[in-house]
């Protein structure tokens, strides 16, 4: 079966009608289209109200741009000091060798700059961005993101975890992907096997936002990356209409644990154009937070952030627990008196 990458193709695989695809074609032409053939499977027959469908599927609201809508919403561009790298905290790096994604979200921060043929660094660029980290010793981590690159072929992820092996400075290899729960065929042993170098320890973030997604082919993806000592986080975007309640959220933390994965960051979405039909406000989430607290456990407690627009990090959105009179409200959000 192949993928999809336009609307025509989404229309041939019975996902649009033919006016739907018409009226998304100027959607299509600024934010790419891609889905696997995974993906593409898995919807199969699914309508427009159902929570992946409305992940992968353009749609006409995309075409509205909010005046508060940034193109690069998290500022990566103004701590960009050479291609391929981002330098926002002193002892972490974000490494992109690639701008390609295996599926491209509807709501995604870097819409503006993925793609199908996704820039992708050269031999020398990738040399460049290796050099900065190499120059700078307060790098202690190095987040391996994009794009996505678990698109990379192993021999080339192989020498990328290698070349930061051989830094002193840098512990930590972290890769941020979609792929386990996109296209996890290609989580080959030949893949997990490339994550790894002696010297640093690599971690695995992945990308979940319903627990619809962790079937049985994606628990398998998990599996292989898990068996081989490969500690997994999951990261979650908030998102109206597919997992914007507490029971959705539930459900997919507990799955994610289950499958051995530590959720780590629910994101409120960023401010990038034609997402604002997927952002419910602050205090939509905080409460979503607050519900949570009382139905699963500290270990399926992700943390709730903010990325500052302009590039000034993350900020912790959690509502207060523990007001400044001393007062502590519990899970059931009755209010204590403390006495310390």
């Amino acid at each position: 079966m192949k993928g999809a990458n336009s609307v025509a193709d989404l229309v041939a695989a019975g996902l649009m009608t033919p006016e739907a695809g018409r009226a998304v074609s100027a959607v299509a032409d600024r934010y790419a289209v891609a889905l696997t053939p995974y993906v593409l499977e898995r919807l199969a027959g699914a309508e427009a109200d159902d929570p992946l469908y409305a992940q992968y599927i353009p749609s006409p609201e995309e075409a509205y741009t909010a005046p508060s809508e940034l193109a690069d919403p998290i500022g990566d561009d103004s701590h960009s000091p050479v291609k391929g790298i981002v330098h926002r905290y002193p002892d972490r790096v974000l490494l992109k060798p690639l701008h390609a994604c295996a599926v491209y979200c509807r709501f995604c921060f870097r819409r503006e700059m993925v793609g199908p043929g996704g820039d992708a660094l050269s031999p020398a660029e990738l040399d460049a961005a290796l050099a900065y980290v190499r120059e700078h010793s307060q790098v202690w981590e190095v987040v391996v993101t994009g794009g996505d690159p678990f698109l990379l072929s192993p021999r080339r992820l192989s020498a990328i975890v290698r070349a930061l092996a051989d830094i002193p400075h840098v512990a930590v290899v972290r890769f941020h992907t979609r792929v386990p729960v996109a296209d996890p065929a290609r989580v080959t042993p030949e893949l997990v096997s490339a994550l790894r170098a002696e010297g640093v320890t690599t971690w695995v973030a992945v990308h979940a936002n319903h627990a619809a997604e962790l079937t049985a082919e994606p628990a398998a993806a998990l599996a292989r990356l898990a068996d081989t000592g490969i500690p997994l986080l999951g990261q979650t975007v908030l998102l109206k209409g597919v997992n914007d309640d507490a029971a959705s959220l539930e459900a997919l933390f507990r799955a994610l644990v289950r499958h051995r994965v530590k959720p780590y960051y629910l994101h409120h979405p960023d401010l990038a154009p034609g997402t604002s039909h997927f952002r419910p406000t602050i205090a939509e989430g905080q409460a979503l937070v607050k519900a949570l607290r009382g139905r699963v456990s500290g270990v399926c407690q992700p943390t709730y952030v903010l990325d500052i627009p302009g590039g000034h990090g993350k900020a912790p959105a959690a509502p207060a627990w523990v007001a400044e009179d001393g007062t502590v409200e519990d899970f059931t959000g009755t209010k204590h008196r403390y006495e310390p």
